[in-house]
C-alpha cells in the first residue's frame, strides 16, 4: 500500500445521511468538534473524511458510534450562517476505511486508507451496467420522483462503479442499507446488489399504484353518488318534493345504525333504504318499504328490563292483588326461585283456566308487576285467520305484522310478560288454522327465532313469559294444550267471595264512585246477602256490578241530601237492588219420588243439576228432553238398560219398558247440557219413579254408570263441591276414583260437606233413596 492510500485526517460525523463518491452535497455543520474538524481540513488541503453514526439520536457520538467505512470528501465551499451553523459544500472522492482513531480531544482524527475500486471492462460488468440502467429506467417512470435530467446524466455515464454510486444515490434507501453499499467494493457485487434493490422498489411502487387506483376509484365513487344524490335533491326540489328523500334517508341510515339490530336485519334493512332512496316518492311501493324500515326499527331487537328477582317482594304483590289462588302464585314463585339461580330459564307457557270473573287477566297483570317487566294482553277471542298471528306478506295491500310482532312493538323490550287471552275461542276457517300458528309461539324450542311473514327475519321470543287464559281447555287443540302447563281456578266459595268483596271489591268501587269510609259502610252480612241472592257465578264480576249499583245508590242518597253516611244492613239490601233474583241454594225443600240433584260443571264453573222422571202408562217410550248432549242422552238410554237388566233385584215389575212410557227432563230446558257425569244421577231418579221411594233432599251426586253399574270418574269435582255447597246440599256422592281430588277442595267448602264415595250403583241407591239403609257411614271419605 502506498503512501498516498494510508493517511491521517480530519473526521467528519454526519447524523442520517451518508455521501457516495462523485456525490456533491450540501451539509450544515454545528457540533464543536465538527466544526473544528472542518477548520483544520481548511487549514490542510481541503480533504475530510465523512463517515455516518450508527444511531441518529446521538448528540455526542464515541469511536464506537461510528462507522468505520467512509468517504474521503474535498471540502468545496464553506459558509458561516447568522445562527452558527456552518453551511458546508463537500464532493465525494472515493472510498476509505478508517485504520485507528487519533488522541484529539478538539475533533475527530483518524488513520485511514482508501479502498481502490478496481474496473475492469469484462463482458459481466457490461451486462450488469446495462441491467442496472433498463431497471432505473422502469424505476424512474413508476417513480416519478427523479427527473429525466437524473435518467440523462446516468445513461452518460461509462464507469460501472460511478453508475453504481449515483443509482444509490437517487433510490430511497435507509442509511443502513446505503452504508451496505458503500461498503461493498467490488463493483459486480455492487451492482447486483442495486439491480436486487431497483426490482424490490418497482414492485412496492406497482402495490402503491394499485391502492392508489383503488382508494381513487372508492373516492370518485362516493364523490359520484354524493353529486347524483345531490342532483336527486334539487330535482326533487324543483318538483315540489320540499328537500326530497335525502334528509330522511339519512336520518333512517343513522337510526338503523344506532339501533343495535342483529346483524342480518340491520343488512336488511339498509338494502330496503336503497331501494327506498331510489325509488320515487309517488310509487305505492315507497311507502310500503317505509312502513316496514319503520316496523324493524321500533320492534325490540335486544331491550331487555332487568327482573326483580325477589321471591318475598313477588308474594307481597301477589297477596295484596289477589286473595287465594294458592296454586298459582306457589308456581309463580317457583320461577321466580329457579331463575335466581339459574339466570337463563326460558319463560314458562302458563295457561289459566277457569270460569269467567275468577281474576285470570288481573292476576297475569300482577305477576308482570312483580317482575318488573313489561304486561302486554292481546285478545285470541274470535281469532280466525292465521295472518293474525303470523301476519301478512307484504305482497298484499295494507299488509301488518301479526299480533305477536305488534305486541311486541307494544312492549318495547324482549322479555315482557306476555296474555294471551281467551286462546280456547280461537276458530278456524279457510283463511288457516290460527290455534297450529301458536304453536310456533308457544314451543320453547322454537320461538327463539319466531317468523313473522311481514317482518321475515327471525325474531326471538324465548326471553318471554307467556301466560295464556282459557274458560274451557277441552276446546284447545290437544298439541297447543301440550305446550302448556294448566293452572286450574276453579272459582271461590262463599267465605272466599265475602272476603274478596270486603278487601279487594268494595273499597274500588267506593273510590270510583267518589265515596269514602265515612260516607258508606257496608255490613258483612249484607255482603252475604249479596253473594247469595244477587250473583250466581263461579267468579266476582257480577259481585263486583252489583256492589258498583250499591255505590250508586248510596251515592244518589248522599248527594241529594237525605243522609250524610249510607249504611247497608241485611235488611236495605233489598231496597237498593231490588227483589232477590236467585233463591238461596237448590237443594230441594223435601224429599221427592223421581227428582235426583246431580252437580255438573260449565264454563262458568260448577253447577246443581235437578233431573225429573214421571210415568204414565202407555208402550214403553223413553222421552229426553232439557236440551241435552249426546252424551247425556247415551247416559240416559245405559242407565235404562241397567235398571232392565235389575229389575227382579230392584222389585221393579219386568214388564216396566212395555207397560210404562218414561219422561226424563233436565231443567231449565233453554239450557245445552252435556257430559259424561249424570249417569248416577239419570238411574237413581228413574229407580226412584220406578219404585216409589223417595230421593233424599240433601243428596247431590256425580259419576257416570256402566251397563253392569260400575260408577267410573268424573273430572272438575273441586267446581262441583263448590257448587254443592253454594247450593245448601249436605252430602255428595262422588265415585272412589275421584278420592285423591278432594284435596284440592277449599277446607272451607270440606268441613261444610260430606263426601260419601261409591264404586257401584247399589251404593249409590244405599245413600241417595230413603229407607235403603243410608244410616251407614262406612263408606264416607
Amino acid at each position: 500500500m502506498s503512501e498516498q492510500n494510508k493517511r491521517i485526517i480530519p473526521l467528519l460525523p454526519l447524523r442520517g445521511l451518508l455521501v457516495f463518491p462523485t456525490m456533491v452535497m450540501h451539509l450544515d455543520v454545528g457540533r464543536d468538534k465538527s466544526v473544528q474538524a472542518l477548520e483544520q481540513a481548511m487549514v490542510d488541503d481541503n480533504e475530510i473524511l465523512l463517515t455516518t453514526q450508527t444511531d441518529l439520536s446521538i448528540d455526542e457520538p464515541d469511536i464506537k458510534d461510528i462507522y468505520h467505512v467512509g468517504t474521503l470528501a474535498k471540502v468545496k465551499q464553506m459558509l458561516k450562517l447568522p445562527n452558527g451553523t456552518i453551511r458546508v459544500l463537500v464532493e465525494g472522492l472515493q472510498r476509505a476505511q478508517i485504520e485507528r482513531f487519533l488522541d484529539n480531544e478538539e475533533y475527530f482524527e483518524v488513520e485511514m486508507k482508501v479502498l481502490n475500486v478496481t474496473e475492469e471492462e469484462d463482458t459481466e460488468e457490461k451486462a450488469l451496467m446495462r441491467t442496472v440502467l433498463q431497471q432505473f429506467e422502469q424505476y424512474v417512470k413508476m417513480s416519478k420522483k427523479v427527473s429525466s435530467e437524473t435518467l440523462a446524466s446516468v445513461q452518460d455515464i461509462g464507469e460501472p462503479g460511478r453508475m453504481a454510486d449515483i443509482v444509490a444515490s437517487h433510490l430511497p434507501l435507509k442509511v443502513s442499507e446505503k452504508q451496505e453499499l458503500l461498503e461493498t467494493v467490488p463493483v459486480s457485487d455492487r451492482l447486483m446488489k442495486i439491480i436486487d434493490i431497483l426490482n424490490s422498489e418497482k414492485e412496492v411502487l406497482g402495490l402503491e399504484k394499485k391502492i392508489g387506483q383503488r382508494v381513487k376509484k372508492s373516492m370518485e365513487k362516493t364523490q359520484k353518488e354524493y353529486y347524483l344524490r345531490e342532483q336527486m335533491k334539487a330535482i326533487q326540489k324543483e318538483l315540489g318534493d320540499k328537500e326530497g328523500k335525502g334528509g330522511e334517508v339519512e336520518e333512517l341510515r343513522e337510526k338503523i345504525e344506532a339501533a343495535d339490530m342483529p346483524e342480518n336485519v340491520e343488512e336488511k334493512a339498509l338494502r330496503e333504504l336503497d331501494r327506498y332512496e331510489k325509488m320515487p316518492g309517488t310509487s305505492a311501493e315507497s311507502s310500503v318499504i317505509r312502513n316496514y324500515i319503520d316496523w324493524l326499527l321500533n320492534l325490540p331487537w335486544k331491550s331487555e328490563t332487568t327482573d326483580r328477582l325477589d321471591v318475598n317482594h313477588a308474594q307481597n304483590i301477589l297477596d295484596t292483588d289477589h286473595y287465594g289462588l294458592d296454586k298459582v302464585k306457589e308456581r309463580v314463585l317457583e320461577y321466580l326461585a329457579v331463575q335466581q339461580l339459574t339466570k337463563e330459564l326460558k319463560g314458562p307457557i302458563l295457561c289459566l283456566a277457569g270460569p269467567p270473573g275468577v281474576g285470570k287477566t288481573s292476576l297475569a297483570r300482577s305477576i308482570a308487576r312483580s317482575l318488573e317487566r313489561e304486561f302486554v294482553r292481546i285478545s285470541l277471542g274470535g281469532v280466525r285467520d292465521e295472518a293474525e298471528i303470523r301476519g301478512h306478506r307484504r305482497t298484499y295491500v295494507g299488509a301488518m305484522p301479526g299480533r305477536i310482532i305488534q305486541g311486541m312493538k307494544k312492549a318495547g323490550t324482549v322479555n315482557p310478560v306476555f296474555l294471551l287471552d281467551e286462546i280456547d275461542k280461537m276458530a278456524n276457517d279457510f283463511r288457516g288454522d290460527p290455534a297450529s300458528a301458536m304453536l310456533e309461539v308457544l314451543d320453547p324450542e322454537q320461538n327463539n327465532s319466531f317468523a313473522d311473514h311481514f317482518i321475515e327475519e327471525p325474531f326471538d321470543l324465548s326471553k318471554v313469559m307467556f301466560i295464556t287464559t282459557a274458560n274451557n281447555v277441552g276446546t284447545i287443540p290437544e298439541p297447543l294444550l301440550d305446550r302448556m302447563e294448566i293452572i286450574t281456578i276453579a272459582g271461590y266459595t262463599e267465605v272466599e267471595k265475602q272476603m274478596i268483596a270486603k278487601e279487594y271489591l268494595l273499597p274500588k268501587q267506593v273510590k270510583e264512585h267518589g265515596l269514602t269510609k265515612g260516607t258508606i259502610q257496608v255490613k258483612d252480612e249484607a255482603l252475604l246477602k249479596v253473594i247469595r241472592y244477587y250473583t250466581r257465578e263461579a267468579g266476582v264480576r257480577s259481585l263486583e256490578r252489583q256492589l258498583a249499583t250499591v255505590c250508586r245508590k248510596a251515592a244518589k242518597i248522599i248527594v241529594s241530601g237525605e243522609k250524610k253516611k249510607v249504611v247497608v244492613t241485611e235488611n236495605t239490601v233489598e231496597e237498593m237492588l231490588g227483589k232477590p233474583q236467585y233463591r238461596y241454594g237448590k237443594a230441594e225443600e223435601e224429599d221427592q219420588v223421581g227428582a235426583a240433584t246431580g252437580l255438573a260443571y260449565t264454563s262458568a264453573g260448577g253447577n246443581t243439576l235437578s233431573i225429573e222422571v214421571s210415568l204414565a202408562k202407555g208402550k214403553g217410550e223413553l222421552t229426553l228432553t232439557g236440551k241435552l248432549g249426546d252424551v247425556m242422552k247415551e247416559s240416559a238410554q245405559a242407565a235404562f238398560s241397567y235398571i232392565r237388566s235389575k229389575s227382579d233385584e230392584l222389585q221393579i215389575d219386568p214388564g216396566f219398558h212395555e207397560n210404562l212410557d218414561i219422561h226424563i227432563h233436565v231443567p231449565e230446558g233453554a239450557t245445552p247440557k252435556d257430559g259424561p257425569s249424570a249417569g248416577i244421577t239419570m238411574a237413581t231418579a228413574l229407580i226412584s219413579a220406578l219404585t216409589g221411594k223417595k230421593v233424599r233432599k240433601e243428596v247431590g251426586m256425580t259419576g257416570e254408570i256402566t251397563l253392569r253399574g260400575r260408577v267410573l270418574p268424573i273430572g272438575g269435582l273441586k267446581e262441583k263441591a263448590m257448587s254443592a255447597h253454594r247450593a245448601g246440599l249436605k252430602t255428595i256422592l262422588l265415585p272412589k276414583d275421584n278420592e285423591k281430588d278432594l284435596e284440592d277442595i277449599p277446607k272451607s267448602v270440606r268441613d261444610g260437606l260430606e263426601f260419601i264415595s261409591v264404586s257401584h250403583l247399589d251404593e249409590v241407591l244405599k245413600y241417595a233413596l230413603v229407607g235403603e239403609g243410608n244410616e251407614s257411614k262406612s263408606n264416607k271419605s
